[in-house]
This record gives structure tokens, C-alpha cells and sequence, in this order.
């Protein structure tokens, strides 16, 4: 519990400045403390970076931001009182993420990458942005070539004075209130009621934490690719959705400050997440200023952030594919395709429903937001779904989306369909009586019966792809019709769809309670404690070599570089050249050969289970 604490407090702090602002601009919400507070993150790193100093002058910069907005921030007067609801959310979601601390497992797999950098952000000095490589003389990760995400982690292990170690394995139990809160928001602000924010939140805890069990993905959300979909996905929609409402240059100025933050952490949801916008941008002809605005402001940011990437990205193997690694991919993700050709394959429809009762019942009540066309939770729920579908299920779309994004990314797209507004709005115009909530009951215990969800790799079973094409033709149907017929929306219950949305996830939430124990509880790969000791002990930038997982591990131990590792956990770049670098290792491995490591720059290596010097 003082681990909690401490990481409660630490975060606190430096979010502190982003409320300031935001308080200083008359905002209120979580959503605008996070937009603004990596907006400050982004100025301190990139002072210390451009001056090449350390996380002490990153504090100082952010502390001098908070500073200077504390006084229009106290001073302001016209700020939105806050909600009850949203006070009994914050409450909420603190309970689930102190229950979520002792289902958090061993730091594994991706964890260890981005352990290794934020690690080196809080240990080094004369910092840059080749710092936090894995190589001393690869190239940056075009997904994380400003490590935006990692300095905020750094910062909040830097002031709570904990290991970057314990900040990465349990900072998700801090941040699950936050997830809460912006998800809310976001339903809250589309719908213009707090209850319909809950039916939100209730869709999106449901998926995303209790369908897979052992804390779903939750667990895993101080990782830039959780963090990126479950935090700053929905705060950048709640503040286009409040632009959308208020029209103020506040608004517009932190839509813009939170896409630039989102394209940062992760460039490719970034482009994902402006698909919904786009599509409900045309739809919204009633308010094309605002509309027109706010995806003017969330494109600019993302837009420069891929231009500056675009140098990097065009040297991955997995960027406009030539024929051999087409081949490669296509049977690598082999799985969740339906693949005519290697130019003539798509998402199979199946992976639509893949994460269980949510996503399942979202595609299914998606038509019946053609009621609501002309409001904007059914033009988002209508063309946000119809875009990334056809993107996903369309050969001629999805081949040239691959192509450009690459197909490890293109996949994900699917997860970007608005489930949890399908959900909480199909919902409210369903419940007419309160039939609905017994209906809603045996509905979640059915599906969840037949199909609990798909968390493995690859796909096994998935969900029902007819649902997919259910609700791609009959959302573009519906999307045509309400907008040409609909002339008054039916009325909206939000209450009682509140409530059959907690008994559509009730089964879900058994489900997940039941399994509420870490994924991994142990590190199978972890070094022995005598070796951590020794890699502990090394001077920082030294250069080690080893073999892969045993270089993976020394990355997060220590503020080191190795000569390789996994080719699936950094960047494949020509720069980089992982392939290249395993097959040096694995000759030195089997000769001893001295020049592999004077070649890569090594001075320590580890064979054998004993780590010893290159220079003596």
C-alpha cells in the first residue's frame, strides 16, 4: 500500500501542471488535465533534450509551467462545476485499481522494451533522443522516436522515488481511475448526460478489463499501446465532442494538444483514431464549421508527427512491403485474414467480435443509430463504424491501408469501431419499458456462454463474423436512411439503458472476478539474482553482449545498451538491422569470434551465465 501511495502522489504531481492550465483556460475534466499535462510533458523533454540535460531540468520545466499558470488558474472564475456521478466514478475507479495492483503480473515481453527506455531517462544524463535505444549505433523506433509516454513514466518514477521497475508493473493501478474517468467523459459529453457517460464507461471497463480475465487489459495500461487506446483515444474524442458543444478556442486548442500527444505515443492510432472523426465530420453537415475545425486541429498535429517519422518509417521492412516480406506477413498473420492473394486479402470478420458480449452486442445494435443520424452520437456510432469496417473488411481498401500503415498495424484499426457509444445509445433507444433489463441479462449470459471472447494469439474462434456485416451494410443502410427520412429523434431513456448496460456486463464481470489472478506471474526467462546483481553494477552506456532474451533482460535492468535483440521487440529498420545483428551473435555464440563484439562496439559479455569484461 505505500507503494501505492507513493505512485498515487507521484502521478499527482505531474499531472498537476496540465489541471492548472487546464483550470487556467476555464476546463474542467479529466480528459483536459491529460490533454494539457502531456502537453507540458512534451515541452520539458524536448527542452532536455534540445540541451541534451536530465529528468532534473524535465521537472524543472514542467514545475516552472505550473508556476506560471497558477495564478490565471486561481483567479479563474467561470469553470463548470463538477458531477456528482463523475465524483462516484473517480471513487469507482480507485477501488478497481487498488483490486487491480495484485493481479498485476511480471514484467514480460513489450514491458521490458519500454522498462529499458524509461529506465534510461530516469539513470542518464546528456540525454537525446538516440538515448533510449537499444543500440548505441541503431537508429530510433519510428512508433516511439519521441518517447513522450516513457518521460511521463520516468517522471513519476523520478518523484516518487521508486524503481522504473515498479512504476511499469503497477503505475496501470493508478491510471485505471483515470481510464474511468475519460471514458466516462467521453460518453457523458456525446450523449449530454452523465448516466449515458456510465453506460459508457460500463461498456468499455467490460471489455477492455474483465472479457479476457486477470485484469483484461488493464493491467497492462502504463504501456504506451494500452495507454494510448484506453486513455488518450478517449479524452482526445471527449474534447472533440465538447468543441463540438461549446465551440470555444479552449476546447479546439486541446483537441489539438491531445492528438499531438496521442500521435506522439502512438503514431498509428493516432491515424486510426481520426477515421471516426473524419466520417462524422462529413456527416455533421449541421455544424460543418465546428466539425471542420476539430478535425482541422486533431489532423494538423498528426499529420506533422508522421512527416517527421516518415524518414524512419520508410526505412521498416514492414512499410510498402516488396514481395518477400508481403509473403512473410501475410503468413505470419495468416490467421486473422482471408487471403485470396498476396494483392487481394482482408480482415477476417470474425476478429470484429473477438473480445466477447461487448463488441458482439455493439455491432448487432449499430443500425439502429440510423434514428438518431442527425444527433451526434449516431453520426459518430454510423460513421465511425462504416469507415473503419469497410477499411477492415474491403480487399481493395484494406491492402492499400496494410500497405501504408503495415499489417501488424492495420489489423488493430478494428478496435477503433465506437462499441461502447454503439452500446450505451442503442441501448437508450431500445429501453422503452423495463423489459429491456431482464432482455439485457439473459443477453450478456448467452453470448458470454457462446463466445467469452478470443485473447490468444492469433485467432481460434473469434466471434460471429455475420455480425460484422451486419453491421457494416446495415450501419451504411441505416447511416442513408436517417439521414434522408429521420426527421425527430425517438426519445433517449439514458437511466434505464444505464442499467441494462451494468446487467449486459454483469456476466462479463463474473467472468473476469473469477479469473482474478496474474497472466504471468513469473518472468521464465528472468536472470539469476547473483547476474541481475552484476548488471546492476555496470557502468551505464556500457555495450553488452549475449545472447537475445538474455540481452532483452540485461535492457531492463540496467541503463545499457546490447548489441541484439528479439527482432519482434525493436524497431526492424536498416538502421537497426536485427536480423543481422542475431546472426552476428549467434557466431560469436558458437566461435568466440572477437571481432563480432569490437565490431558492435561491446565491452562486457555474458556467456554461459557469467558476465565478464571485453577490456581486460
Amino acid at each position: 500500500m505505500a507503494d501505492y501511495l507513493r505512485l498515487a502522489a507521484a502521478t499527482a504531481v505531474v499531472l498537476l501542471p496540465g489541471w492548472l492550465v487546464a483550470r487556467a483556460l476555464g476546463q474542467r475534466g479529466a480528459s483536459a488535465t491529460l490533454a494539457w499535462a502531456l502537453g507540458a510533458i512534451f515541452v520539458a523533454w524536448t527542452f532536455v533534450f534540445t540541451v541534451h540535460g536530465s529528468i532534473e531540468l524535465a521537472l524543472g520545466v514542467l514545475a516552472a509551467i505550473g508556476v506560471v499558470a497558477l495564478v490565471p488558474a486561481l483567479t479563474r472564475r467561470e469553470i463548470p462545476r463538477p458531477s456528482p456521478v463523475g465524483a462516484g466514478v473517480l471513487a469507482a475507479g480507485t477501488a478497481l485499481g487498488i483490486l487491480l495492483w495484485h493481479v498485476a503480473g511480471a514484467v514480460t515481453g513489450d514491458g521490458l522494451f519500454h522498462l529499458a527506455r524509461v529506465r534510461k531517462l530516469v539513470d542518464l544524463g546528456d540525454l537525446h533522443l538516440r538515448t533510449v535505444d537499444e543500440f548505441v549505433d541503431g537508429g530510433l523506433h519510428p512508433g516511439y522516436a519521441f518517447p513522450l509516454w516513457h518521460g511521463f513514466l520516468a517522471l513519476v518514477a523520478e518523484v516518487s522515488g521508486l524503481d522504473p521497475s515498479v512504476v511499469v508493473q503497477h503505475e496501470a493501478s493508478v491510471l485505471v481511475p483515470l481510464a474511468c474517468l475519460v471514458a466516462w467523459e467521453m460518453g457523458a459529453v456525446l450523449f449530454e448526460s452523465a448516466l449515458a457517460g456510465v453506460a459508457t464507461l460500463a461498456a468499455s471497463v467490460g471489455m477492455f478489463c474483465f472479457a479476457a480475465g486477470h485484469g483484461g487489459s488493464f493491467t497492462s495500461l502504463a504501456l504506451p499501446a494500452t495507454s494510448s487506446r484506453q486513455l488518450l483515444v478517449p479524452a482526445a474524442y471527449a474534447l472533440v465532442f465538447a468543441f463540438a458543444k461549446s465551440g470555444s478556442r479552449a476546447d479546439l486548442a486541446a483537441v489539438a494538444v491531445a492528438f499531438g500527444g496521442l500521435a506522439l505515443v502512438h503514431p498509428t492510432y493516432a491515424l486510426f483514431a481520426l477515421v471516426p472523426v473524419g466520417a462524422y465530420a462529413v456527416i455533421r453537415l449541421s455544424e460543418w464549421r465546428r466539425s471542420a475545425l476539430a478535425l482541422l486541429a486533431a489532423s494538423i498535429p498528426t499529420i506533422a508527427t508522421v512527416l517527421w517519422l516518415k524518414p524512419i518509417v520508410d526505412e521498416t521492412i514492414s512499410h510498402d512491403p516488396g514481395p518477400a516480406e508481403q509473403t512473410r506477413a501475410l503468413g505470419h498473420y495468416g490467421g486473422e485474414l482471408v487471403v485470396s492473394s498476396n494483392d487481394h486479402y482482408r480482415l477476417a470478420a470474425e476478429v470484429l467480435g473477438r473480445t466477447g458480449v461487448v463488441a458482439i452486442a455493439a455491432l448487432v445494435l449499430v443500425p439502429l443509430a440510423g434514428f438518431a443520424a442527425r444527433k451526434r452520437w449516431g453520426a459518430f456510432v454510423l460513421g465511425g463504424t462504416v469507415a473503419i469496417l469497410a477499411l477492415e473488411l474491403v480487399p481493395q481498401l484494406f491492402v492499400h491501408f496494410s500497405d501504408a500503415v503495415s499489417l501488424s498495424q492495420s489489423r488493430r484499426a478494428a478496435g477503433f469501431v465506437p462499441f461502447a457509444f454503439a452500446v450505451a445509445g442503442g441501448l437508450a433507444l431500445l429501453s422503452r419499458t423495463v423489459l429491456v433489463l431482464p432482455v439485457a441479462l439473459a443477453a450478456g449470459v448467452l453470448v458470454e456462454h457462446r463466445w467469452p471472447g478470443d485473447f490468444g494469439y492469433g485467432l481460434r474462434d473469434g466471434g460471429p463474423g455475420a455480425v460484422a456485416w451486419f453491421a457494416l451494410v446495415g450501419g451504411a443502410a441505416a447511416l442513408v436512411l436517417g439521414l434522408v427520412f429521420a426527421r425527430r429523434a425517438p426519445r433517449e431513456r439514458h437511466g434505464l439503458a444505464t442499467l441494462a448496460a451494468c446487467l449486459l456486463v454483469a456476466p462479463v464481470a463474473w467472468h473476469g472476478f473469477r479469473l482474478w489472478t496474474p497472466l504471468t506471474p513469473i518472468d521464465t526467462h528472468a536472470l539469476s539474482p547473483a547476474l541481475v546483481a552484476q548488471v546492476k553494477a555496470l557502468p551505464p552506456r556500457s555495450v553488452v553482449i549475449a545472447d537475445q532474451q538474455t540481452s532483452y533482460e540485461v535492457l531492463a535492468l540496467a541503463p545499457v545498451y546490447v548489441v541484439a535483440a528479439p527482432i519482434a521487440h525493436v524497431a526492424n529498420t536498416t538502421a537497426n538491422d536485427p536480423a543481422g545483428r542475431l546472426k552476428a551473435v549467434a557466431h560469436w555464440l558458437a566461435t568466440g569470434d572477437p571481432a563480432v563484439p569490437r565490431r558492435y562496439r561491446a565491452t562486457w559479455a555474458i556467456k554461459d551465465g557469467r558476465l565478464y569484461s571485453l577490456s581486460s
